[in-house]
């Protein structure tokens, strides 16, 4: 079959989700706003995203804002960032999603330190 053995991937999968406002095409189609996110758990930086997003170019956009980010830098930037050059009805879901994914990873982070 091969592939890679899946104990030597430096990366996890973390995914958020959000209620898509009503009457968007984001809503008609998904219902929601979701991010996956694909994260380095070496260097905490961002290396794939996906979303549910309907059109291509913004996919594109939110991809090219967030490949390559480190997390330890926090949200706020960001979110500044989403606040500045995204302008839609689903801006603030997609900002939720992205705070629920971000959570999702640092708390299965800090869980496997304890381990």
């Amino acid at each position: 079959m091969g592939g890679i053995p899946i104990h030597t991937l430096d990366t996890v999968i973390v995914t958020g989700y959000a209620k898509a406002p009503q009457g968007t095409s984001m809503y008609e189609l998904y219902k929601h706003a979701g991010i996956v996110l694909e994260v380095n758990h070496q260097t905490h930086r961002i290396v794939k995203a996906d979303f549910t997003f309907v059109t291509g170019l913004t996919k594109d956009f939110f991809e090219r804002i967030l490949i390559g980010y480190c997390l330890n830098e926090g949200l706020d930037p960001l979110i500044q960032t989403i606040k500045q050059h995204y302008f839609a009805p689903s801006q603030q879901a997609i900002i939720v999603a992205l705070q629920s994914a971000v959570q999702r990873y640092w708390d299965s982070t800090n869980n496997k330190i304890k381990d």
